[in-house]
């Protein structure tokens, strides 16, 4: 029975046609999860968890199996489910291999409510620990696929679904949690139940809970938005010092790109393996995050930005996270371009672009690297730093009217939905009118970057710039400014770099006293020196 199952699951799983998607992870394109519940008990005792979730799914043609990840106990750890059932009566599953495998009962309806009852010391997820102050905390930590060590779902970002946390933890307690407050009870038993509901659809690895005891504050509200902090009261006006630039950068996204998706917006110091954990609405940062002197506005920036770009607008495979970190990376840049000058977009690009080439040397890969299977090596320089760049490149390209106006239009259509490297090229082109194949394969599934050695020289009313790309793998196309300094002013003029090696003529009356390649920022490649 089980082998059936398991191969039926491999026919119906693995045909999910997708260009230049590697992720091995099994989609099941029959099946959509609508909506979790997730009942949680909580206690001081010991970190056995008690769960109970309902999960409400849709079959998109008939009824089909389908899988549930969920870590099974083994030794301490893992979970053990002790009921299944389909509306309300025993489902047909059986649970291996850390799946629960549902076979539903045949039916007219389309969308069936499952729920799933389990108990378990989860080893990963859910953090249960103490505060750096040493009080007992719990906290979510998902990201990317750890959401099956204490939440039975589809634990991958393809199949996003709203979600409604129901925590009951003992009542010394507060608690935060994706989503809006709903109910918080005192069971006069020593327990709290508190209830968050978010009915925005979101990807398990950004769904999370925080339960310790916080100090929590009202920032402000934007656009109807409510935001908060919430910190440990051993540093409660600090953290709400720090804290409180999330409304600004809140403003600033939801002017420039546009609707915020959530129910909310909670900044959560918190135990996490990340600096930032983008989750939906409940951002957790690092317990050090917190110094009373405000040196994380661009932390803030960064995991705001992830609100529209890798949890509203998500990526559906693993391997294109740069929809993600490369978008929040740049995105933060814009931020702190639009507060504080564009002399302080050059300098993170610049800052962005050594750590670029140091990592290229050790790891020469693409962006877009179809050879990583396993979700946990995704994140890198690549998709963080160099994706960043190839926005950068990619708004110089198009002029700053077109690129906001694409990225709007990027937003608008895959909100609350998916997208692949391929998505948001189209809706680039469409808006740009513009072929940008060459743009996007050389820059996101081709290794490396330019280095170029070059030379100038000053003859009869002319600079004389030859430039050569000293890479032999590729040969880049991409236009170039060169900055003509004379008496401390920089005159710009833009060259079309599209051969291995080219000689420029720029008009000049005067010698330059100088020549600067790219001196605004906006085209990653490596100056390698004189030729």
């Amino acid at each position: 029975m089980h082998h059936r199952i398991y191969l039926y699951f491999l026919t119906v799983l693995f045909f999910v046609p997708s260009t230049k998607a590697q992720d091995l992870y099994p989609k099941n394109g029959s099946v959509d999860v609508q909506n979790y519940v997730f009942g949680l008990h909580l206690n001081d005792e010991n970190n056995e968890i008690q769960g109970e979730a309902q999960i409400v799914v849709s079959f998109k043609s008939e009824t089909v199996p389908f899988a549930l990840d969920l870590i099974e106990k083994s030794g301490e750890f893992g979970m053990e489910v002790t009921e299944v059932l389909e509306g309300t009566s025993p489902a047909k599953y059986s649970y291996t291999e850390n799946k629960i495998n549902i076979v539903p009962t045949t039916s007219e309806s389309k969308t069936q409510t499952y729920t799933v009852k389990y108990h378990g010391i989860p080893e990963r997820g859910l953090v249960i620990s103490t505060t750096k102050y040493g009080n007992r905390s719990f906290f979510g930590d998902n990201w990317p696929n750890l959401a099956r060590h204490w939440l039975p779902s589809v634990d991958h970002p393809y199949d996003k679904a709203s979600v409604e946390f129901q925590i009951t933890a003992p009542d010394q307690y507060d608690v935060v949690a994706t989503g809006k407050k709903l109910e918080e009870s005192n069971l006069e038993n020593g327990y709290k139940l508190t209830i968050y509901q978010e009915p925005a659809p979101v990807a398990t690895k950004v769904m999370t809970i925080g339960v310790t005891e916080f100090a929590s504050r009202l920032l402000g509200d934007v656009h109807d938005i409510e935001v908060s902090a919430w910190v440990y009261p051993q540093n409660r006006l600090d953290g709400f010092g720090d804290y409180s630039v999330a409304t600004n950068v809140l403003d600033y996204f939801i002017n420039t790109i546009g609707p915020y998706s959530y129910a909310k917006l909670a900044n959560m110091q918190a135990k996490t393996q990340w600096g930032g954990l983008e989750n939906a609405g409940t951002i957790a940062y690092f317990e050090n995050s917190v110094t009373g002197n405000k040196t994380v506005e661009p932390l803030i920036a960064h995991e705001i930005a992830h609100q529209w770009f890798g949890n509203s607008a998500t990526e559906k495979s693993w391997n294109h996270v740069w929809l993600s970190e490369g978008f929040a990376t740049y995105f933060c840049i814009l931020y702190l371009e639009s507060v504080y000058g564009d002399d302080r977009r050059k300098e993170e690009l610049a800052i962005d672009k050594k750590e670029i080439f140091d990592y290229y040397r050790n790891n020469p890969s693409p962006i877009i690297d179809l050879t990583i299977k396993d979700p946990m090596r995704v994140l890198s320089t690549n998709t963080y730093q160099k994706g960043g760049w190839v926005l950068n490149m990619l708004r110089y390209t198009l002029g700053d009217e077109t690129f906001w106006k694409g990225i709007r239009k990027y937003y608008a259509t895959y909100q609350n939905s998916n997208a692949l490297t391929g998505d948001f090229q189209q809706v680039m082109e469409a808006i740009s009118g513009q072929d940008l194949e060459n743009f996007f394969q050389q820059w996101l599934f081709t290794t490396g970057h330019p280095q170029l050695k070059w030379k100038w020289e000053y003859k009869k009313g002319e600079v004389i710039i030859q430039l050569s790309q000293i890479q032999e793998h590729h040969t880049f196309l991409f236009p170039l400014e060169i900055g003509l300094v004379k008496d401390g002013v920089t005159t710009i003029k833009t060259i079309q770099m599209d051969e291995r090696s080219k000689s420029f003529k720029i008009k000049s009356k005067d010698q330059p006293d100088s020549i600067v390649l790219d001196p605004n920022q906006w085209t990653l490649f490596e100056d390698m020196g004189k030729l």
